[in-house]
């Protein structure tokens, strides 16, 4: 009976090498997973926001991120002069920039 017992401790030693690799592959995949569903696509909406900042000029109408609806009237490198009713402008950072409206928003609305 004695000579059983060595072997049952040999087996289960061969099968727990192959059990120590599996938690790690299963980390590599989560961290997979992440990344291409997660970070990915915040990336590329921040490139995407950046860009569209980089390209704004006078003329362009935008909405801020507070809601505001007006037409840029100046652009600096870190403020945007917005013109919100006839006469009245207000300066924001250029980052509160959510989305550029199509020509023409400002008479619809």
């Amino acid at each position: 009976m004695n000579g059983l017992i060595p072997e049952a401790h040999a087996q289960a030693a061969g099968a727990a090498a192959g059990s120590q690799l599996a938690p790690l592959l299963m980390m590599v995949l989560f961290i997979v997973i992440f990344y291409f569903l997660l970070i990915r696509p915040q990336q590329k909406k921040a490139k995407e926001h950046q860009s569209m900042l980089t390209k704004l000029s006078a003329g362009d109408e935008i909405v801020t991120a507070g809601g505001i609806l007006g037409r840029v009237t100046e652009v600096s490198d870190h403020f945007v002069t917005v013109e919100i009713a006839d006469g009245v402008r207000i300066k924001i950072q250029k980052f509160q920039v959510t989305s550029l409206m199509p020509k023409g928003t400002l008479k619809g609305a």
